[in-house]
């Protein structure tokens, strides 16, 4: 196997197994520390040997097997001699048997994730942490998530897993009791794990990753099963679906991405459509007034509901927006109602609005290619090449580049007016 067959392979098990491995391992040992290094030393290992050895015929069990291995290596050299650790140094080919009676999540992975979105953690820690332990995401695609830098989340991750190791919080199955206080961690979890599948980040890494977008769909689908009459899990799910539906027109097949104006409707996953559009139709037939994720999952209706650009209802994607800055009040919000506002009232509205968010999202590379296209369509091409170039350097998925780099690019030079392209 050439190398960058081995390269591909050890990002493929990456993807694939990171997080089957951590939660062994955190099963196994209860502590969250010790899983993500000695899952991290084995993911090291195989780069080192896989190229030499070739790869093995099950990544996923050479890489558990290495890791309980390196976590043995540990616990051995720091004398940790707990019953848990001694009876896993005695058998760690095969499971301990479980100690607690089964609980309702019978999902390995969703297990971890419930560990790390604790209660006695802040939510934006929550979020960070399983981010990183079942996500597998660096420290630096987590900090472009929360839009902070990448010293002060490997700060935020630090501190949760100390606070979860001082205050003994296990790794156990939560019961049906815990499940609804902590649903909304893990909602915002499978949120941000799926928009970071399906506009990744990073020079190296595929502009989307099916492999976390898929995870995250899965994982809510078992949340859903789970708490079937929570509205806001069936919103979060309809979103994801409706959302997943668009994945394959995203991109072009020269690695560029498609602005939704120009992607092919007919390459849309119907089958995906239709089950978000009756999850949307459910939530609505209850009555109750909907959360974020349902309001979300109700403007991505009316786009995926819509035959082309020109026949989507702009006037309601902007009530549901009017209705969601109410609950959610913030500048990424705002500077999405405007997006709709210029579909319906025309760019040098939406402009006004985008304008004012500049001292909040300065660092947020959608704000400057939302202001570079509004004043593409205003005819001020010095302003929109500026802004386009300031989008260009925050951006970090290879696809949205290529986009706004060609976008850019098509500008007339000086002040010669710029029309639509």
């Amino acid at each position: 196997m050439n190398p960058t067959d081995v390269r591909a392979a050890i990002t493929r098990a990456h993807q694939q197994e990171w997080a089957r491995v951590v939660a062994a391992l955190a099963k196994r040992f209860g502590d969250l520390d010790l899983a993500e290094d000695a899952a991290a030393e084995a993911f090291a290992t195989a780069v080192e040997r896989w190229p030499a050895d070739g790869v093995p015929p099950n990544p996923g069990g050479w890489l558990t097997t290495t890791a309980h291995r390196k976590a043995l290596d540990r616990v051995r050299r720091e004398a940790k001699r707990d019953a848990k650790q001694l009876e896993a140094q005695m058998s760690y080919a095969e499971p301990p048997e479980p100690s607690d009676p089964p609980g309702p999540v019978e999902d390995e992975r969703l297990r971890l994730i419930f560990t790390c979105c604790h209660p006695a953690l802040a939510m934006e820690a929550r979020v960070a942490l399983t981010l990183r332990l079942v996500g597998g995401l660096t420290v630096a695609e987590i900090a472009r998530a929360f839009l902070v830098r990448e010293s002060a989340m490997g700060q935020r991750i630090t501190r949760a897993k100390a606070k979860i190791k001082a205050a003994r919080i296990p790794y156990r199955v939560p019961s049906a009791a815990d499940l609804p206080t902590r649903v909304s961690g893990v909602l915002a979890v499978l949120y941000l794990v799926f928009n970071e599948g399906y506009l990744a980040s990073g020079p190296d890494t595929d502009p989307v990753r099916q492999d976390l977008t898929a995870e995250a769909v899965r994982l809510a689908r078992l949340v859903r099963a789970l708490l079937p009459q929570d509205g806001e899990t069936a919103g979060l799910l309809a979103l994801m679906l409706l959302t997943e539906a668009r994945r394959t027109a995203r991109v072009s097949p020269d690695g560029e991405l498609v602005a939704l104006r120009d992607q092919d409707r007919g390459a849309w996953d119907a089958a995906l459509i239709a089950e978000g559009h009756r999850l949307v139709r459910e939530r609505l037939a209850t009555g109750v007034a909907p959360g974020r994720y349902q309001l979300l999952a109700a403007i991505n209706a009316v786009h995926t509901y819509a035959p082309d650009l020109a026949a989507t209802d702009w006037s309601q994607i902007v009530a549901l927006y009017d209705r969601l800055v109410r609950l959610d009040p913030s500048p990424v919000v705002a500077l999405n109602r405007a997006v709709a506002v210029a579909e319906l009232d025309g760019p040098q509205l939406a402009l006004a609005t985008v304008d004012r968010l500049g001292d909040q999202l300065a660092g947020y590379h959608p704000y400057h290619a939302t202001r570079a296209d509004l004043l593409r369509r205003l005819n001020r091409p010095q302003e929109a090449r500026a802004a386009y170039d300031r989008a260009i350097a925050l951006a970090g998925n290879t696809a949205e580049t290529a986009y706004l780099t060609r976008r850019r690019d098509q500008l007339p030079a000086g002040d010669q007016e710029a029309g639509e392209q």
